[in-house]
């Protein structure tokens, strides 16, 4: 299995082997460094996933290694830890605005050293994959998480969100409006699933005007009506009240023909393995794709479940 690298940049022998006996019981690799312009060099040459950074050191201090790493667009995504001997406020600020993701205290609890680490990479992953504009975990996340519950035999269901009529929409009131009808949806589905879902359920953005939310079968329709009733509701804000009365909007459409366009709907479709096996992501998605289809069948927002078997 492939071992995230941690750099540890520290000019103190002792607490360097502490560090990586901690990090290397944790199943890291670990790199060091005893100065700071090694540290730089060490950066360019293994690219860590994360640096451990001591403020104080001799010569260059911490702070001023933080600097340059930071001025590096390449090292804009790596995670830096500061480690300091004191609680002192002003050289967390210091490091904080210089770009540091995070600080810990000498001496430090193992755990704490561990934990601390571990949800930074995290936090840095989640961040690298999530959308920029709803912030949700994205393609990569969402095809692990699946396939993380199919392994661990846990019952789960897969809702895949789709909007009608969303490039019309587009098209009569501009991508920045556009922009705004996916952060509602997004907004709609965090709602629901955080009202109505398990603490564990995952809401993903794969791209564009497609979405997924990952819970149990048992919460599915209850969060599959409240993001219905949610977002027929909100999105009526999102157009003028001239459109809003008439029910649609006139633009053309990809053949070039004028035509009538609803206000725009969410469909839903619903993949579970109460009925039948799922054996990975890819399965997963290819039956939503045919539930998509019956869904978009259908006029307004509505949700569609797999009733299979076998």
């Amino acid at each position: 299995m492939f071992k995230k690298k941690i750099l540890i940049i520290e000019d103190t022998e002792f607490m360097t082997k502490l560090i990586s006996d901690v990090l290397k019981e944790a199943r890291y690799e670990v790199v060091t460094a005893s100065t700071g312009e090694e540290g730089i060099l060490k950066v360019r040459e293994e690219k860590p996933d994360l640096v451990l950074l001591d403020v104080v050191m001799p010569g260059m201090d911490g702070f001023e290694v933080c600097k340059i790493l930071r001025d590096d667009e390449s090292n804009n995504l790596m995670p830096i830890i500061m480690l300091t001997a004191q609680e002192n406020e002003d050289d967390k600020l210091e490091g904080l605005e210089l770009g540091a993701d995070d600080y810990i205290i000498k001496p430090f609890n193992s755990r704490e050293l561990v934990s601390r680490v571990r949800n930074t990479l995290k936090r840095i992953d989640r961040n690298r994959w999530a959308n920029p504009l709803t912030g949700l975990r994205g393609n990569i996340e969402i095809q692990t998480e699946i396939n993380q519950r199919i392994a661990k035999n846990k019952m789960f269901a897969v809702i895949y969100g789709d909007l009608d009529n969303f490039k019309a929409y587009n098209d009569v009131y501009g991508f920045a409006s556009g922009d705004r009808v996916i952060k509602l949806t997004a907004d709609v589905l965090i709602d629901a699933t955080n009202t109505f879902g398990n603490g564990g359920d995952f809401i993903g953005h794969i791209g564009g005007d497609d979405f997924v939310v990952i819970t149990t079968p048992d919460k599915v329709d209850v969060i599959c009506e409240n993001i219905i009733k949610s977002f027929d509701i909100k999105i009526k804000e999102l157009y003028c009240k001239e459109d809003v009365d008439r029910g649609y909007i006139v633009t053309s459409n990809r053949q070039g023909q004028i035509m009538k366009f609803p206000i725009v709907s969410i469909s839903l479709s619903v993949v579970t393995n109460e009925e039948r096996e799922l054996i990975s992501h890819v399965q997963v998605a290819e039956i939503a794709a045919e539930l998509k289809k019956k869904a978009k069948a259908m006029s307004g927002s509505v949700y569609v479940k797999d009733r299979r078997r076998g």
